[in-house]
C-alpha cells in the first residue's frame, strides 16, 4: 500500500505509487512462485478515495483528494516475506515510492459494489445508483470510497473502461 494526496490526473506521487506497487507485485509472484508452486495472476490495482472535506469529490477539487494504492496479495505473501522482499527490489530497481510502501490486511468488510464502465470523470451517477441502492436497502455507509480498476486505461478506449466501485456498509 501506498498513500498520497493529491489529482490523480497530474500528480507525480500518484503516478510514482502505481509504477512502485506494479513491480513489486511481480516481485511477489516470483517469490511465491519459486518457493511455494503457487502461480497466481497479479490482481488489478485498486484505491481508496477520501477528502477531509468531502465536498472536494461533491465540487471535483481534485487537489484536494487523498488516496491509498494497492494490489491485492495471496495468503502466502507474508509480514516476513515483505519485510525482505521491498527493500531488495526497491535497491534493484529504484522505485520511485518505494520509501512510501507499506504492507498490511486490508478488508472492506461487509459493502454493496457495482460496475461502471466508462471513463473515471463519468463515475458520479453510477456511484448516485450505488448510493441510492445502500439507501433502500435500509443499509448505512462506511469506511472509504472503493475503486478497483479492472482496465488498463493505457490500452483500452476510455468509453471501455471498467472498475468496481465498492462503498463498505453496516445496518444502522
Amino acid at each position: 500500500m501506498i498513500d498520497g494526496q493529491g489529482n490523480p490526473n497530474t500528480s507525480d506521487s500518484y503516478l510514482a505509487a502505481i509504477t512502485t506497487l506494479y513491480p513489486l507485485a511481480y516481485g511477489f509472484r516470483k517469490e511465491i512462485k519459486d518457493t511455494t508452486g503457487t502461480a497466481y495472476t497479479v490482481l488489478p490495482l485498486e484505491a481508496l478515495w477520501w477528502a477531509d472535506n468531502m465536498n472536494a469529490f461533491v465540487e471535483s477539487d481534485h487537489d484536494q483528494w487523498k488516496w491509498t494504492l494497492m494490489i491485492c496479495l495471496p495468503q502466502e505473501a507474508t509480514a516476513q516475506m515483505a519485510a525482505q522482499l521491498i527493500p531488495a527490489i526497491n535497491n534493484k530497481k529504484q522505485l520511485p515510492a518505494g520509501h512510501k510502501v507499506r504492507f498490511e490486511f486490508f478488508g472492506d468488510g461487509p459493502a454493496a459494489q457495482i460496475l461502471h464502465q466508462g471513463p473515471y470523470h463519468e463515475e458520479g451517477p453510477t456511484i448516485a445508483r450505488l448510493h441510492d441502492f445502500i439507501a433502500e436497502q435500509g443499509l448505512e455507509r462506511t469506511g472509504l470510497h472503493h475503486e478497483i480498476y479492472l482496465s488498463d486505461p493505457r490500452r483500452v478506449a476510455p468509453e471501455k473502461i471498467r472498475t468496481i466501485l465498492r462503498q463498505p456498509v453496516n445496518k444502522p
